[in-house]
């Protein structure tokens, strides 16, 4: 049951993010004034929806994303442009050009995306990516500063009554000595210990055999104990485990951890048809699949559910622990969903954007000649490249889901 909760919190959470970058794109779009008629979690038949305005909201039965419907992506072919192949057929590109009008309503055409200005489309499509970072930033930030991360105390856990010395089972020297658990660490030998590793370093630096003072609160009591350590398998040692507590981070420490995963990202994804090859490889071949290896929505999903099913086999030691991970997993897809919209090659949001830039380029360069605006981008003449990429993506996805299932990475 456990494993299934890490699952369900992953689709929950993968809805949530696509969900809300649709709303990203939905949003300036319609503040534009561009027709959006539909937006929708969730694909095929409606479960639920509701119109307001001008826009239908559903949630759909096949819950494996959702969509923004913005009409007029495609402007109408220019004059001269090649709108037919060699056999007489419209080409690709016109085809979507026809669709794309024919979407729109009579006497609405001066509202569809294609008018737009490019920095307004520049925004249209980059707002969907901003709101998974934005999501990323917001869950480090509450894993971080909210949560906290776990770090050893002085406050002892426990107080061993005997310890494995080097000459065999003697008795704990701290447990003789009348330190008990719950006991705060506050001195030793009158040499103040503000955190758990200076106090390890003062007894690793302490005689075995000879007596040094621990100073303790228990209570509202400062009590001090003569501790004698023992020269152990692993060094000196006292017979005492530290608790632990969590500390908050900076908001300078949630920026640099988001940087760092942003590069990191941005790495993998460079190399991304590499990272690919790598893993059908060792879908196919027996060689082993890499830890660090690159996974799929399943393979989130999988991590998840071992975070939730056995927490304990990945040194998790509480339920804050794990939620910590859960969201540190969704901020990492988020990222991760940030990064590759922005790939500059459609069907992506960089793909669009790439054209909106090429449009305010050539548009600035026409107006500094002095001639006049050559108006929106031919953008529909990109769908072959459209239909190529997007077969790429599903050859990569079916892979690495394949992988995911067959030969799926671990986090323990």
């Amino acid at each position: 049951m456990g494993y299934v909760v890490g699952i369900v919190v992953v689709v929950v959470g993968i809805l949530a993010s696509v969900a809300l970058h649709e709303v990203g794109h939905m949003v300036p779009a319609k503040k534009f004034g561009v027709l959006v008629p539909d937006y929708a979690v969730g694909f095929g038949p409606a479960l639920w929806k509701k119109k307001i305005g001008e826009t239908t909201y559903a949630l759909r039965a096949v819950l494996l994303g959702g969509y923004v419907k913005i009409l007029g992506m495609y402007p109408p072919a220019r004059e001269g442009a090649r709108t037919l192949n060699r056999k007489g057929r419209p080409t690709l590109a016109e085809e979507a050009r026809q669709a794309s009008a024919e979407d729109l309503p009579e006497g609405q055409e001066a509202r569809a995306f294609y008018n737009l200005s490019a920095p307004k489309k520049i925004v249209v499509m980059v707002s969907g990516p901003l709101m998974n970072l934005l999501i990323c930033v917001v869950l480090s930030a509450i894993t971080m500063i909210g949560i906290g991360a776990p770090r050893a105390s002085t406050t002892l856990a426990a107080v061993s009554q005997t310890v494995a010395s080097a000459s065999g089972e003697v008795a704990g020297p701290a447990h003789e000595a009348g330190v008990r658990a719950g006991d705060v660490v506050e001195s030793w030998n009158g040499t103040p210990i503000a955190s758990w590793s200076e106090f390890h370093e003062a007894i690793a630096a302490s005689p075995a055999g000879e007596p040094q003072q621990l100073g303790v609160k228990r209570g509202q009591e400062h009590l001090t104990f003569e501790v004698v350590p023992v020269e152990g398998q692993q060094g000196r040692v006292v017979g005492v485990t530290a608790g632990f507590e969590y500390v908050s981070a900076s908001p300078a420490d949630v920026v640099a951890a988001d940087w760092q995963m942003f590069t990191s990202t941005a790495s993998v994804v460079v190399r991304l048809p590499q990272a690919v090859w790598n893993v059908g490889r060792s879908l196919f071949t027996d060689d082993a699949r890499e830890a660090t290896s690159v996974v799929s929505v399943v393979g989130v999903g999988r991590m998840a559910g071992e975070v939730t099913g056995d927490p304990s086999s990945l040194g998790l030691r509480d339920t804050r622990q794990v939620v910590a991970v859960l969201l540190s997993l969704l901020a990492s897809l988020n990222m991760a969903l940030f990064v590759f919209n922005l790939i500059p090659l459609p069907p992506l949001d960089g793909g669009h954007i790439v054209g909106a830039c090429y449009e305010w380029a050539r548009g600035a360069l026409a107006r500094a000649r002095g001639k006049a605006d050559p108006g929106p981008a031919d953008t529909a003449r990109m769908v072959p490249l459209t239909w190529a990429v997007g077969g790429v993506l599903v050859a990569m996805s079916v892979i690495l889901i394949a992988a995911d299932i067959i030969k799926p990475v671990s986090l323990a």
